[in-house]
């Protein structure tokens, strides 16, 4: 090694800090090629006794150079955090592995119990992740509080080796009677994907324990959003879920809030650029207002949410005690919507937690054809969106037959509809209505709140039957206040999304994927109307209905008075004090 090289070296390690058991060599831009070049460092970390944590992050590091440096840490049983970020910037990939197994061999020689082990910002790829691999399932890990592997280029096949990795951890250290407690797990900027995030959403599954968790930028939707849902709900201790800039969608949104719903310790959730749009963003209020008591950051930013579909968020927020900050940032408000949205902020009192809206994208254009993105992404099933589901029970979705609008299930209610009943929904009539008498109580049997397309459908054919003769009126009324008595009575959850999907058939809100709007007729709304004059319609689906009513009004034109009177019954019902 050349005297200047030395001489430079040498002054760098100057540098080091030293202390609280940890030494660092943190960004001093070391090239360290060969053992030469690193023999003063490797005397440091030699003569460190009760070393429990080494930076080296800044630097790096080649083969030999790795060799040398896991020979010192092969008697380093102390050792408990090793940063080791950014450390192969120059190196071929093919190099990596190598010196990544060299110095995971060390800690497992030493006997080492690591805390945390960060390998962030190392182009890895999947053979880096092998490089780790027989580290991450040795007892060196067992112990294992927090990994980062933020910006690896993992991709599907490194999730997958990691996912086993850390199953197989789990499993050993299960064994031993001391089971894999991983609280902090941070992957961002892997390209993942939604085979990748499966695989992991099987490890989280079985850990159980994590706090936070880190994953945006990596090309997950739906589909792997679905998976990552389900296993968040076996992570009771979540403080912190971070997806942002991955596409969620409808059913990925619908997911995630179910299993917010569920979480009672989670203080920041990043689902900024998810593409969540309207009828996600209801359902989240749903969760919203369900759970989440100790909720301190909401980001659904830049999410083509608009206007209406923002205010019931916000509404949702203003009985957060913990709240500091909401961004709805860069969505469709436009500035009426925005102005709108900061004025009702202001009235709770929380305008001060509204991050800037300087990048709200505008009001959407009603002309555009908006594609499904769950189809047009990678997904894995051609389902159209008629099969979303929001049974709050299940923690995957579940296949719903239908036939003729029956919904066959495991419910006897569900599999034995008469023939009467089966009739009229197939071709509704006001014969058929009042031909049915005492089975009309049927009809709302057939209703599953975890199916708000049936249930909107459902509802619809009834109410449109309709009008002022007492005794179609009166059975019309009675058989529409019995449906949506049992709709609007099950979780927030469920009757959020039954609500937005009304909206959707109303043609008051934009929806996703092939459900069609229907042509209102006055009767529809005066059905309505009568429902919100009664007990089981509380104040804040009224205030969900009114906020869409009130900002799409133009969509009940065909039907003025009615759509006035609903308005007006609206309006009321928001204003009462209960």
């Amino acid at each position: 090694m050349a005297s200047d090289d030395i001489a430079q070296l040498a002054d760098a390690l100057s540098k080091t800090h030293v202390g609280d058991g940890e030494l660092s060599f943190k960004g001093l831009g070391l090239k360290l090629d060969n053992a030469a070049s690193v023999e003063e460092l490797v005397r440091d970390i030699e003569q460190y006794q009760g070393l429990r944590a080494l930076r080296l992050e800044g630097n790096t590091l080649g083969v030999d150079a790795a060799r040398a440096i896991a020979k010192a840490l092969e008697n380093k049983d102390l050792l408990q955090r090793c940063y080791w970020s950014d450390m192969f910037t120059g190196r071929l990939r093919s190099e990596i592995p190598t010196a990544l197994r060299s110095l995971g061999s060390a800690l497992m020689s030493s006997g080492a119990r690591l805390t945390e082990l960060d390998l962030s910002d190392n182009a890895f790829g999947p053979d880096g992740v092998k490089g780790i691999e027989q580290l991450l399932k040795s007892p060196s890990c067992h112990r294992l509080r927090e990994l980062k592997l933020n910006n690896c280029g993992m991709g599907i096949g490194g999730g997958k080796i990691l996912a086993e990795a850390l199953i197989e951890c789990h499993r050993q250290s299960s064994a031993h009677g001391a089971p894999l407690k991983l609280r902090v797990f941070i992957a961002g900027r892997n390209r993942l994907e939604n085979e990748g995030a499966r695989a992991l959403a099987k490890a989280f599954q079985v850990i159980g324990s994590l706090e936070e968790v880190h994953m945006p930028q990596n090309g997950i939707n739906y589909a792997g959003v679905m998976a990552l849902a389900s296993a968040m709900r076996h992570n009771p201790e979540l403080r912190v879920l971070n997806f942002n800039d991955n596409t969620f969608t409808k059913r990925g949104t619908l997911a995630m809030a179910q299993a917010l719903r569920h979480l009672r310790n989670v203080q920041v959730i990043n689902f900024g650029d998810c593409l969540v749009r309207s009828e996600g963003a209801i359902a989240l209020a749903a969760g919203l207002r369900e759970g989440l008591p100790i909720l301190k950051e909401l980001n659904l930013s830049f999410g083509e949410i608009t206007e209406a579909a923002a205010l019931v968020v916000a509404q949702a927020v203003m009985d957060k005690p913990h709240m500091e900050k909401v961004d709805l940032n860069g969505n469709c408000l436009g500035e009426e919507g925005c102005e709108a949205l900061r004025e009702a902020m202001e009235n709770m009192d929380k305008g001060d937690m509204l991050s800037s809206l300087s990048d709200d994208e505008g009001e959407p254009d009603d002309e555009d054809d908006e594609e499904d993105d769950d189809d047009r992404e990678n997904g894995d099933d051609g389902e159209d969106d008629a099969s979303d589901n929001c049974n709050e029970d299940d923690e995957e979705d579940d296949e719903i037959v239908k036939e003729n609008g029956i919904i066959k299930g495991d419910s006897p209610e569900k599999q034995q509809s008469p023939a009467e009943i089966v009739s009229f929904l197939s071709c509704p009539s006001v014969e058929k209505l009042l031909q049915l008498g005492e089975l009309r109580t049927d009809l709302s049997r057939q209703v599953d709140p975890s199916d708000p397309h049936m249930a909107a459908d459902v509802l619809l054919k009834i109410t449109s039957l309709y009008n002022e003769e007492p005794e179609t009126k009166t059975a019309v009324l009675e058989t529409a206040d019995a449906v949506l008595k049992k709709l609007l009575s099950a979780s927030t959850f469920q009757s959020y999304c039954f609500l937005s999907t009304l909206l959707v058939q109303m043609g008051l809100l934009k929806g996703e994927g092939k459900l069609k709007k229907v042509s209102l007729i006055p009767g529809q709304l005066l059905c309505l109307e009568h429902a919100i004059h009664q007990e089981y319609f509380s104040q804040h689906h009224a205030s969900l209905l009114h906020t869409f009513i009130s900002k799409n009004s133009e969509a009940l034109k065909s039907c003025s008075s009615a759509g006035e009177r609903l308005s007006s019954a609206l309006e009321k019902k928001c204003n009462d004090q209960h």
